[in-house]
């Protein structure tokens, strides 16, 4: 009887993972393809340009720091496969009008073609209590972390997110809004527009005391190894792109409404109901070991 159960859920498992590819979306190949990266002067969005130049792609860096943006154009130039790429370099605020950023995207297509893929890579991070946080950094978050993504709608289009995008975490009570704002933004777009995706990464950098015991417990990831992931997912058209087993686990758990790509990955995130037990007994460990350092 065992062996019967266990066949059936074997040729279960391989009928799944043979229709997978049947809801799946049809894989972007890169090569000869025009990737524009909003904030592509620094980080994952200049590690993600190069990736994409790796792979044949002719590149729009979009930035504020035209100094910062004219040295990363020499750094993805060297990642060029043949002698047809191209990368282009144009500097403008994403987060302060719409208009600009328009104009932007007809420059850029008049001398690359139209744009097969976006990279909604603007952003700034920023931790500290409640009480702690002015109400302009509130503001000036919400404008470049969301209203910097809002301003572009085109093709197939990567917002980069963050895990305080999924979950609240202790010390970012000015950044998360504006991360959960561009996820919810995500979501209804994918309803509307071709599948959008999210990028869920860890911020390691000044932080509170107990945001920064909760985030050794994850670890952070490299640029370039995230952009690997990234640009790899992305071109699958997966919808939610997480790095490393925890960021699996928090995007299965969070996937909420949004859409699943693969039966497969439907399955997964059912299994994920386990790390409910996780976030909360982590958050509880570390303030109680706050509290004794304190002490």
């Amino acid at each position: 009887m065992l062996l019967v159960v266990a066949a059936f859920i074997v040729a279960f498992v391989l009928l799944l993972y043979m229709m997978s590819p049947l809801i799946s979306p049809k894989p972007l190949k890169l090569n000869g393809t025009h990737v524009v990266v909003t904030g592509g002067s620094s980080g994952i969005g200049k590690s993600i340009a190069m990736e994409c130049y790796r792979q044949g792609a002719f590149i729009t860096l979009v930035a504020r720091d035209e100094s910062k943006l004219v040295q990363v154009k020499k750094e993805v130039e060297k990642c060029a496969i043949n002698d047809n790429q191209v990368v282009l370099c144009i500097s403008v605020d994403v987060s302060k009008d719409y208009r600009q950023v328009e104009s932007v995207i007809k420059q850029c297509q008049e001398k690359l073609g139209p744009v097969d893929m976006l990279v909604n890579c603007p952003g700034t991070s920023f931790s500290g209590k409640f009480e702690e946080v002015e109400v302009e950094r509130f503001r000036s978050l919400m404008e470049v972390n969301y209203l910097g993504s809002v301003y572009r709608r085109m093709g197939l289009i990567m917002f980069v997110s963050s895990q305080a995008g999924q979950i609240g975490l202790f010390g970012y009570t000015a950044y998360s809004p504006s991360k959960f704002a561009l996820g919810g933004l995500a979501e209804s777009l994918q309803m509307e527009m071709k599948p959008n995706n999210i990028y869920v990464m860890v911020e390691n950098r000044t932080k509170p005391l107990e945001t920064r015991l909760i985030s050794e417990t994850s670890g952070g990831t490299q640029p370039e190894q995230v952009a690997k992931t990234v640009v790899k997912d992305a071109v699958q058209g997966n919808f939610n792109i997480s790095v490393g087993p925890d960021g699996y686990m928090l995007s299965a758990l969070t996937c909420g409404m949004s859409p699943v790509t693969s039966i497969s990955e439907g399955l997964q995130q059912v299994t994920a109901v386990q790390e409910w037990y996780y976030c909360p007994k982590t958050v509880c460990s570390c303030l109680t070991l706050v509290i004794v350092n304190s002490d």
